[in-house]
């Protein structure tokens, strides 16, 4: 996330009067005004729009709403640079010859906000929370797989054991989800924890009024270079994007998420206000087709479902060119992202050859027929994660796809019950991004294992592809060392991916925050989350 060498550059580049562009050791850039000299006081108002977490512990669960806040007072091992590893809390680290012990060394002038050190055997309680069937993670769970054993070796190092190589675990470190907290904090009831996680961050959580805010307070200990210059943060929950924006340009609110494409065209065109544009690694957004249940268990529908999709027009007129088309899996943020352009080419009269072929027949309605039964697919869309542009878009795919002969049921849940759904196989195709630094996400999202459910019962393959050859290639390019040999397999593994007819990419995940142009000193981390620790405001 944040290193000190990055601390002292926004340092020393405050008193400049443009607009810079800062690299906060991680992958997603942040931009800030530094129009004036840093001041320290008050409090900055951010409102979300993402679903309110049920759990301010990202490692239960572990979902974006969770890292948003989560970055303000949870810091990892490790931070991002470039797409490469970087000292935080762990300075430094060593992997045996044969990639199958990771040893890390620790700072020694870090404590919790509870009072708590932070030292080797932290690290093994978080590890070892983490992996707890009963903390229920997901991301964090899924992403720390390959660790059979973390020992405390003295007081600031740490030796992780591993079941195999794994060269994506350094990239895992960096992010919120296996974060570090108090080890005496983790000892209280989940519920407890829940409530006021405790970290080593520039904040700390000061209290939570659920369905409305969480106020968050200065860490005046924080071990870091530059202090927190805020005297805290309140965090706001405004599901209603037109009273988040208002909010923003009356000076209520000093950042709000999940700007709509015509607030963000607005927002180009005043000074007052500044976009953030911090794309998301991990998956595209994109469509997933579950070949495990259903009509799509024949792969020509599934070809058919993907030529008849029109998304062009949609993306074009909705998102006012503030997205891009995708034709990978992975976001563009990732730099081993292959694009396979051709296969998403829009095509209905492929579709309905498709169609002809697999023995759907045209019914009375236009709905296809087949023994008796009409072309139906159930599409659960989460309306906390969908923002209204894209929900538009996917009604305006419901209507190309009617157009060959498909009945899209789009069911419109939030998002308890849209896990829920997913859960008890309850749909066809679905929209579910995900994040994760590297393209290892890859292995969460698509190796068979993945079909099973993580002990928070979410699984990550919703296309349930179950390829052993796709297997194959994930777990040697996770076991790979050699950074060229790791590219070229994870080509192959994306257009194995591709080639199944399980994924129709959309555009490039999203993320932009609006920020008022009195906010100054914002950075973000390698999960793109924007962080606070240096920020000041203008009054």
């Amino acid at each position: 996330m944040i290193l000190d060498s990055v601390q002292k550059t926004v340092a020393a580049v405050a008193t400049a009067t443009a607009v810079v562009l800062v690299l906060a050791g991680c992958s997603g850039p942040g931009t800030s005004t530094t129009s004036s000299k840093p001041v320290s006081g008050g409090t900055l108002t951010y409102a979300s729009g993402d679903a309110e977490p049920t759990c301010l512990d990202p490692h239960v669960g572990g979902n974006y709403p969770q890292a948003l806040l989560a970055t303000q007072y949870i810091e990892e091992l490790v931070g991002l640079e470039d797409g490469e590893p970087t000292p935080e809390l762990a300075t430094k680290w060593t992997t045996s010859d044969d990639g199958k012990t990771l040893t890390f060394t620790l700072r020694d002038d870090v404590t919790f906000t509870d009072g708590t050190p932070f030292d080797a055997a932290a690290v093994v309680a978080n590890i070892e929370h983490v992996q707890d069937p009963a903390t229920a993670s997901s991301t964090g769970y899924l992403a720390l797989q390959s660790i059979s054993k973390a020992t405390a070796t003295d007081d600031h190092t740490v030796t992780l054991s591993l079941s195999r190589p794994d060269s994506a675990l350094l990239e895992s470190f960096s992010q919120p989800w296996v974060g570090m907290e108090s080890p005496k904090a983790l000892e209280r009831e989940q519920a407890t924890n829940c409530e006021s996680p405790v970290g080593t961050g520039p904040f700390e959580i000061t209290g939570w009024k659920h369905g409305d805010r969480v106020t968050l307070t200065k860490n005046s200990d924080y071990w870091g270079t530059t202090k927190p210059r805020l005297s805290g943060i309140t965090w706001r929950f405004l599901p209603d994007s037109t009273s988040r924006y208002a909010a923003l340009q009356s000076g209520q609110v000093d950042v709000i998420d999940n700007a709509q494409p015509d607030q963000l065209k607005a927002a180009s065109s005043k000074g007052s206000i500044r976009d953030l544009d911090a794309p998301r690694p991990g998956a595209s957004n994109r469509l997933e087709l579950n070949s495990g249940h259903g009509v799509f268990r024949d792969d020509a529908v599934r070809q058919a479902f993907i030529a008849g999709a029109d998304i062009d027009p949609g993306l074009q007129s909705l998102f006012l060119g503030t997205a891009k088309r995708s034709y990978s899996v992975l976001s563009s943020a990732e730099p081993l992202a292959y694009s396979e352009k051709s296969r998403f080419d829009y095509s209905p009269s492929k579709a309905k050859q498709l169609l002809d072929d697999a023995g759907w027949k045209v019914g009375s309605d236009g709905i296809r027929v087949k023994d008796g039964k009409q072309l139906t697919v159930t599409f659960p869309v989460s309306t906390n994660q969908s923002v209204p542009a894209e929900r538009s878009l996917f009604q305006q795919i419901q209507a190309s796809e009617k157009a060959v002969g498909f009945k899209v049921v789009l069911d419109e849940l939030d998002l308890s019950s849209w896990y829920a759904a997913l859960a008890a196989n309850e749909y066809d195709v679905v929209s579910a991004p995900y994040t994760k630094v590297g393209p290892d996400v890859l292995r969460i999202l698509y190796d068979s294992a993945s079909i099973e459910p993580a002990p928070s019962g979410y699984f990550a393959n919703l296309a349930q592809l179950d390829d052993p050859a796709l297997d194959t290639l994930l777990e040697r390019a996770a076991r790979t060392s050699d950074s060229d040999e790791r590219a070229d397999l994870y080509e192959q593994a994306q257009k194995t991916i591709l080639a199944s007819d399980t994924v129709l990419p959309l555009y490039d995940q999203q993320n932009h925050f609006l920020v008022r142009s009195a906010v100054h000193g914002v950075q973000t981390t390698s999960v793109s989350t924007p962080w606070f620790g240096t920020a000041w405001i203008d009054r």
